[in-house]
């Protein structure tokens, strides 16, 4: 059975038995059982009589869109909470007219369970609205990064190849312009993080290629 490989960061290789050819269809088989039809693209490399390829879904599993879908699911969840939050916060306000008048429990009065009780209820429904708040700035805070990785590109696809190649450009342009004084150094390790820039998306480009060109 075919099965996925770790590559590098966000990329899997399709580790393959057989040899394929380009363009081809395989199924491969997760570690949780679960299998996914897939397209080979290129051959990266063999190993211990295993072929090792580039490859992407072939039911237009886009990893862009799975973010963006559930950065919508924890956006809706975030939402519930906070409702639920509001509904426990305004329920904490049960008897407000009488209690805003900070009248003392009567000990042995006839009104000292409900006064009690009354007190309890409140204090355990803020305790529910805070809860739920929490949660919901907690699926919030997860929403924003997931929406964040719905506009990332990134190895894993082969639109990779073009987008690194055309911020590579960029970085060329700015490093020379800084080393040529062309552009302003913005502080004393403009040129270095320029340069470190340079290097970083010419390896990102030769990664691109040899998995997608």
């Amino acid at each position: 059975m075919n099965t996925y490989s770790k590559y590098c960061p966000n990329v899997f290789l399709a580790k393959c038995e057989e040899k394929h050819e380009k363009g081809s269809t395989i199924t491969l088989e997760t570690k949780y059982g679960q299998e996914h039809e897939c397209i080979v693209f290129n051959l990266i490399y063999q190993k211990d009589g295993f072929y090792y390829y580039s490859i992407v879904r072939a039911d237009g599993f886009n990893v862009q869109e799975w973010a963006k879908r559930k950065a919508e699911r924890l956006n809706n969840a975030s939402a519930r909470a906070s409702a639920k939050s509001n509904q426990y916060w305004e329920a904490s306000h049960e008897g407000k007219d009488f209690l805003v008048l900070a009248e003392p429990i009567k000990i042995g009065h006839h009104s000292e369970g409900r006064h009690r009780a009354l007190i309890e209820r409140n204090y355990n429904r803020m305790g529910k609205s805070v809860e739920f708040s929490k949660k919901a700035d907690d699926y919030s805070s997860r929403a924003d990064y997931w929406e964040k990785r719905a506009h990332t590109i990134n190895l894993s696809m082969p639109e990779s190849l073009e987008y690194f190649e055309f911020k590579l450009e960029q970085a060329v342009r700015n490093h020379h312009g800084l080393k040529d004084g062309s552009i302003e150094r913005s502080h004393s390790f403009s040129l270095t993080y320029a340069k470190k820039e340079v290097k970083e998306l010419t390896e990102k480009v030769e990664l691109a290629k040899r998995l997608w060109a």
